[in-house]
């Protein structure tokens, strides 16, 4: 997901690009939004609470055709993988055995194996494929951590892995998705999708979800706060449900003005029932509600390049979604095209959404 804290970095590389064009900058590029445009904005969300809705309220406009209803369960992040050990602190039992939460041990693998070893590298047990340590772990490098701390062997690698209740996932969430400044509503809200998206998007592999962007942004109990903690225990146990399950329930930081259906917003991308465009009224809180960025025709044909044959003329849009971003465009150059995805340019640009449109002078 993106978080809304990224933003603040992305403006500092966003200042360089808004400024004063050089002499070949020829490319104007007027955009709206940041993010997939799928699902609950996060800053039209900070706007709706700021104009007085509730967290219910809020989601209902974000999310058509779904209920709130209640579920738990355990969650699996994961924190890191590679080769070594992991050293952890803070636990009272580690594979099966009774351990001191005062002194420092140490999962490795060998062989195939996991071994629990104790703070002077004394062997404390074979653990087999997967050792575990609960409950309430300082993990040395990463840091705290409610629930246990898993490793699992894969070979001569080891995932490190955080098992924890639902509840306590969506703790270590909220406070990295959005500012624990926020109005209460729109915390609220946040666990609310947070907690739905990770209950809806588990797997049946080794771990659940991974501790960046490519789920949700997830940095344990050293990064909670009093705000998002009282968000999460108003709301605790909801979820967005669609026809009595946990929905998966999209967000991203910013619209632009209206969201995306989901099989324009992700190339590939199916039409999921509550997933649909919707206005957004008081997205005009973000920084990013609007953008501009001028490029050089030396900038965007090498970020292009490919693409086009000859000298790059134009970039026609040719489908929008039910929004204005971007499903197909065509690149033109002055001895042969292509039709590419919307997502296609924003990667190949950098853009922070599809709602773009290309003016050459």
């Amino acid at each position: 997901m993106n978080a809304i804290k990224r933003i603040a970095p992305l403006l500092l590389a966003a200042a360089a690009l808004l400024a004063p064009a050089a002499a070949d900058a020829t490319w104007k590029i007027k955009g709206r939004g940041f993010g997939h445009g799928v699902g609950l904005s996060q800053y039209g969300a900070f706007g709706f609470a700021e104009h007085g809705r509730n967290y219910r309220q809020i989601i209902s406009h974000y999310f058509v055709k779904t209920k709130l209803g209640k579920d738990a369960g355990q969650v699996r992040v994961l924190l890191g993988s590679g080769q070594g050990s992991v050293s952890f602190s803070g636990a009272s039992r580690g594979c099966g055995k009774g351990i001191d939460g005062r002194r420092r041990y140490s999962f490795e693998v060998s062989s195939g194996e996991v071994i629990l070893r104790g703070q002077g590298g004394d062997r404390v047990a074979n653990c087999g494929a997967e050792g575990k340590a609960s409950s309430g772990v300082k993990i040395e490098g990463l840091g705290s951590y409610r629930g246990s701390v898993v490793a699992r062997a894969t070979g001569g690698n080891m995932l490190v892995i955080n098992q924890l209740p639902s509840e306590a996932y969506v703790k270590g969430v909220v406070a990295n998705e959005v500012p624990s400044s926020w109005p209460a509503a729109a915390l609220q809200a946040q666990a609310v999708v947070a907690r739905s998206y990770g209950l809806a998007t588990e797997r049946s592999g080794p771990f659940d979800h991974y501790a960046d962007t490519r789920s949700q942004v997830y940095g344990g109990r050293d990064s909670e706060t009093k705000a998002t903690n009282r968000a999460v225990a108003k709301t605790a146990r909801e979820v967005v449900t669609y026809r009595g399950r946990p929905a998966t329930t999209y967000y991203f930081s910013t619209s632009g003005g209206k969201t995306e259906n989901s099989e324009f917003g992700f190339s590939g991308g199916s039409s999921i029932p509550y997933l649909k465009s919707v206005d957004d009224p008081f997205d005009d809180a973000s920084p990013v509600h609007t953008w501009t960025e001028t490029l050089s025709d030396d900038r965007i044909e090498g970020a292009l390049t490919g693409l086009f044959e000859g000298s790059l003329r134009k970039v026609d849009v040719t489908e929008t979604g039910k929004s204005p971003r971007i499903v197909t465009a065509r690149v033109v150059g002055s001895r042969g095209s292509t039709t590419v995805t919307g997502d296609t340019l924003r990667a190949r640009l950098e853009l922070r959404s599809t709602w773009a449109r290309f003016r050459h002078r």
